[in-house]
Formats: structure tokens, sequence, C-alpha cells
């Protein structure tokens, strides 16, 4: 029996975080529902942090030059259906500083589902009973807003 392998999709991915270090998550409603940082595949030609960029402006309105892009926080490798078909994503985590009142989702372009976007606190992630991806994204934030930040990228797990 031959098992083939799903075709890698390389994705970018933003923790966005304000001045009160709260993380902006959108949710979904596939898969019983979830929230999840913004981002998505590179297009053809497109390094991550342009991809990360990008994603921002078409998810949720946000004027490329209102954010702060900072450092690679960590990476996510899981296999997952992406229009009906199994693939290897491979996300890279980028750190973003945006003030709430940047995000105008009515800019939006590419929506892509999102039922809502919201800000959270680190305690808020941490009590939830819903679904959050990445998994340890509250201890990610708290390396990044208690310092130092990890000097390479953090892979995640789930």
């Amino acid at each position: 029996m031959t098992t083939s392998t799903p075709p890698v999709r390389d994705a970018a991915r933003a923790v966005v975080l304000d001045e009160d270090q709260r993380v902006l998550l959108l949710r979904y409603d596939e898969g019983g529902g979830f929230w999840a940082t913004p981002g998505g595949a590179l297009e053809e030609g497109e390094d991550y942090a342009t991809a990360t960029l990008r994603e921002l402006r078409e998810e949720l309105g946000i004027d490329e030059t209102a954010i702060e892009l900072g450092m690679q926080l960590a990476e996510r490798s899981k296999n997952h259906l992406v229009g009906g078909r199994e693939v290897r994503q491979v996300e890279r985590y980028f750190l973003a500083r945006v003030s709430p009142g940047d995000v105008s989702p009515e800019r939006a372009t590419q929506p892509d589902n999102i039922r809502e976007y919201r800000w959270w606190t680190r305690d808020e992630l941490r009590s939830t009973a819903e679904t959050v991806y990445p998994q340890g994204l509250a201890d990610l934030i708290a390396a990044v807003a208690e310092g130092p930040t990890p000097n390479r990228p953090i892979i995640l797990s789930g």
C-alpha cells in the first residue's frame, strides 16, 4: 500500500498585537468553529514578510503603512484540508503591531469566510473553552511581552 505525501502549502501568518499586548484573532465557522491569527498562502514569487502585509490588507483592510512588521516568532507545520484537498501547510508567524483603529474590515478585499474579529488578552486566551490556533499562542505572546523575544522561531504544535 502506498501513501502519498500531501503537497506543501507555504503560508504567512501574523501575531497582531496592539499597545496593550492584546492579540487580534479571526473567527471561522468551519470545523465546528475556531479562532486563528490572520494570514494565508504565499503567492508565486512572494516572500513571507510581503505575504503577511498583503494578508493583513486583504483580510482586515489595514493599510500597510500602519503596520510595524517585526521578526518571525514561530513556525508550525500541519496537514489539513484546503478547498477539499489535503495539504501540508507550513506556516511562519510574524510579529505585527497595529493600532486597533487601523483595523478596517469594511476595506477588506478578501474576507475569506471570516465571521468576526476580536482583540484577546493573554488571560482570555488561557481561560477560553473555544478552539484557538495555533496552540500555545498565549505563551508566545507572553514571550514577546515579557521579553526577550526568542533568538530563533519557536516550533509550534497543533
